[in-house]
């Protein structure tokens, strides 16, 4: 039977910096982004418990809690805290999946018997953590990825919760189907139409009505609630199976409209997706560019080059000539890029004097930005005085290619 775990961090942005400036502890804070459309992007427990949550704005926080700190959140501190944390994982067990900036499985099914128990990896990683870095976090334990999700749910903050293979009927018989990992709103509101409420009455339904109105996705939610779930914890090395595409959006920090605005941001992005490809040798054929109107309308065009690249300029200039075959008719609010058709291990040395300056050029770009922080060299087309960061994005992975912004 597998053991795995499910490091959560509490309220990482927000306790990130508290810990680093000490008067911020005890105080109800904020995190936001630099942009104008900022929103709640993590509030500590003292500004949860005024009624303070993610994805409110300014303006919504401020009126149910009037003394809420703001800080604006520095990407970097949490992208670093998050590598370091993952070297204490790796005390334990070499299986390690960051699934996002502030959570991570471990499948520690083959090692948790050099440390005595699960429970007491659990309490290990705990300390270590508020040893090395001042904040909480929880951990949940279970014999699959979902189980363990819900354990640590249950448990914030600074909780410990083992839930065996036994306990599972019992912890879910009355649990509402929203409260189980990957259950979103829509589904449980089509779910409770149907007169399903909670894991226990979802797992006894029909799997033929269930097919039925959900397709293949009933026999999944009929598993789920019975607290199956086979998935495997991936590693990087393991994670690109089933990479099919590479990509970066980011929204703007305020509407744009010129076409040399727009250009800078798609060579910025270009240059966040090539970099990332060249990282782990992968080569793209269809360049996609994603738009989003101030309205919020949404639409994506994309287009098949002869050969694969990873080349930052060729994947600019292609989603370049996507954007300038369209008449914007509103001011963009979203851009993002990517590449698909993607080939591995192509190690072709260049024929060309040319090609092999620009290989050169590159190479060094990536291990400039990697030893220095991304984005230390930046191509002069990406660069404007007061282009501001975006914010980062819970899906963020320190490793492996499906990583966002």
């Amino acid at each position: 039977m597998r053991v795995i775990l499910l490091v959560d961090m509490d309220a990482f942005f927000a306790s990130v910096e508290q810990q680093a400036n000490p008067a911020l502890r005890g105080k109800p804070v904020g995190v936001i982004g630099s942009g104008k459309r900022t929103v709640i992007t993590t509030a500590s427990y003292e500004a949860r418990s005024c009624g303070v949550k993610t994805g409110m704005n300014l303006y919504e926080a401020r009126q149910v809690c009037p003394e809420l700190i703001v800080v604006v959140g520095d990407n970097d501190k949490y992208t670093h805290t998050c590598r370091q944390l993952k070297e204490i994982y790796k005390r334990f067990t070499p299986l390690v999946e960051v699934y996002s900036v502030d959570e991570a499985f471990l499948d520690i099914t083959g090692s948790y018997h050099l440390f005595g128990s699960p429970i007491e990896v659990g309490k290990r990683i705990k300390y270590l953590i508020k040893q090395s870095f001042g904040i909480n976090a929880t951990v949940g334990i279970g014999p699959n990825k979902l189980v363990a999700k819900l354990a640590a749910d249950i448990s914030k903050p600074d909780g410990l919760r083992w839930i065996k293979k036994e306990e599972i009927p019992d912890i879910l018989e009355d649990l509402p189907v929203e409260q189980l990992w990957g259950i979103g709103r829509k589904t449980a509101e089509r779910l409770r139409s149907l007169g399903i409420k909670t894991c226990g009455q979802l797992g006894r339904a029909s799997s033929g009505m269930l097919r039925s109105r959900f397709g293949v996705l009933g026999e999944h939610l009929k598993a789920m609630a019975q607290g199956v779930d086979h998935s495997p914890v991936l590693p990087e090395s393991e994670d690109f199976g089933d990479t099919k595409s590479i990509g970066h959006s980011m929204t703007l920090p305020r509407d744009i409209y010129t076409r040399t605005e727009i250009d800078r941001y798609l060579m910025l992005l270009a240059e966040m997706v090539a970099s990332r490809a060249r990282r782990y040798g992968y080569e793209g054929r269809v360049i996609t560019v994603i738009i989003r109107y101030r309205s919020f309308e949404t639409f994506s065009l994309r287009k098949r080059l002869s050969i694969p690249t990873d080349d930052t300029h060729l994947i600019f200039r292609t989603a370049r000539d996507i954007v300038r075959s369209v008449r914007l008719r509103e001011p963009v609010r979203l851009i993002g890029v990517s590449i698909s058709g993607l080939t591995q291990g192509n190690n072709q040395i260049p024929l060309f004097e040319e090609q092999k300056r620009r290989k050169r050029l590159l190479n060094t770009l990536d291990e400039i930005n990697t030893r220095f922080g991304s984005n230390t060299l930046l191509w002069a087309a990406a660069l404007k005085s007061d282009r501001e960061p975006g914010v980062i994005s819970p899906a963020w992975r320190p490793d492996g290619v499906r990583r966002t912004l």
